[in-house]
């Protein structure tokens, strides 16, 4: 668990707040005294024999410990990028962030598509263990032309995607044929590729008064509802990436309510911005899906609160500055958002009363540990909810800085 240095242990936490899997699965978080030893293990419902004379007492207010958070995809630099973000910087920028584990998703150079590329995850997962999960390639290089050996990937990797569009329906079909006998999750993103055209942001009063190319709802929608047929009739597990309209949170909670087995979810931007927020024209905002309407970003929490949408994803995707000085509508998509996304998610949405700090984690941790079959996550993550802070470019992990969040000050941070 990152600490900061001033902290000094044995340590005394006073009336902490636990979020841990009981407390959040009943939404009633515990409060307790924690115990912090010398060796950093965490101990609750502390017996006053336990405590060490020794001991340094910490009785600030707004303390959370909550389980290890649980990015399900996010994009690596390296291999491919280092020039972007390194492994080693991605592990930490999880660490400084209070992820335990982060699903790497495939679309490194080589792509994640064969047993030669697992082995470089093989021996970062040596160094790191398991706090980095690969997800395996569909289909070749990503292109969506030719199967991947996925029975001869399914072992080393946390399920299948690849990370964009796949178009030919067919190929979908075979691919979650091929996919359930083996165990694993498919992970696909809704679009049709026709629909999206070269939209920028989401089709229509802000598209309009910005005067940038719009991207319409039905571009996901259409995608989603062909998908869901797929599963009905294949019957194979099947998470949707990136969700962002209201229509497709409808779809999925009608599509969950006659039993199919899917799971769902957004991003944590979509969550906390609209396209009304692209008056800036910030390139870092330039995401896909685009940003969507208010009604849709409220749309999104309630799916989250109603169970409809399962987990918030990081979707972490560094760029270098080069790549992201440049106007809006050409910029590449993506932001860089591991070290700061809790605490803004918390300012968005717990401290405001559209989520709970129990739902808020349950989306964070808890959920995506099921959707990704491994074990649930240990309290992990230490998080002071007043704590202000800036945001500086030199102190975060990433050589990436493509993130509208540098430079403003937040209130909470993973400690």
């Amino acid at each position: 668990m990152p600490l900061e240095n001033s902290l000094a242990y044995p340590l005394l936490l006073k009336q902490v707040c636990i979020l841990d899997a009981a407390s959040i699965s009943t939404n009633s978080p515990l409060l307790s005294d924690v115990l912090i030893d010398r060796d950093r293990q965490i101990h609750l419902h502390v017996d006053v024999n336990q405590i060490p004379e020794d001991i340094n007492i910490d009785e600030r207010s707004g303390l959370i410990l909550g389980t290890g958070a649980i990015d399900l995809y996010s994009t690596s630099g390296e291999p491919g990028h280092e020039s972007r973000e390194t492994i080693t910087e991605l592990v930490q920028a999880a660490k400084n962030g209070g992820f335990s584990t982060v699903g790497i998703l495939p679309n490194t150079q080589p792509a994640i598509d064969d047993i030669a590329a697992l082995e470089f995850w093989r021996n970062v997962q040596q160094k790191y263990g398991d706090r980095l999960q690969p997800w395996g390639a569909i289909t070749k290089g990503l292109e969506g032309k030719q199967f991947t050996d996925m029975a001869e990937l399914a072992e080393s990797v946390i399920g299948f995607t690849d990370s964009k569009p796949v178009a030919n329906l067919l190929l979908v079909r075979r691919a979650m044929e091929y996919i359930k006998p083996l165990g694993k999750l498919i992970a696909l993103f809704p679009q049709n590729p026709d629909l999206a055209g070269s939209g920028v942001i989401r089709e229509g009063r802000w598209s309009l008064q910005y005067g940038m190319t719009g991207y319409p709802a039905a571009a996901e929608t259409s995608a989603l509802a062909a998908l869901i047929e797929l599963v009905r009739l294949t019957k194979a597990p099947t998470h949707f990436m990136r969700i962002s309209t209201v229509q497709s949170v409808e779809l999925i909670a009608q599509a969950k309510n006659d039993g199919l087995p899917i799971t769902a979810s957004t991003t944590w931007l979509h969550l906390c911005h609209c396209d009304r927020d692209l008056e800036s024209y910030d390139p870092n905002l330039r995401l896909m899906p685009p940003l969507g309407s208010e009604g849709d970003r409220l749309a999104l929490i309630a799916g989250i609160k109603s169970g409809a949408i399962d987990a918030i994803a990081i979707d972490h995707t560094p760029c270098a500055y080069e790549e992201k000085v440049v106007p809006f509508e050409v910029a590449p998509v993506g932001a860089i958002g591991l070290e700061f996304a809790i605490p803004v998610l918390w300012q968005s949405l717990v401290t405001t009363g559209l989520l709970t700090a129990s739902e808020l984690w349950k989306a964070l941790s808890i959920n995506p540990a099921k959707i990704l079959g491994v074990a649930q996550p240990q309290l992990a993550t230490l998080f002071d909810a007043n704590l202000e802070w800036l945001v500086d470019a030199k102190a975060i992990a990433s050589q990436s800085k493509n993130s509208s969040y540098i430079g403003r000050s937040l209130i909470g941070k993973v400690i």
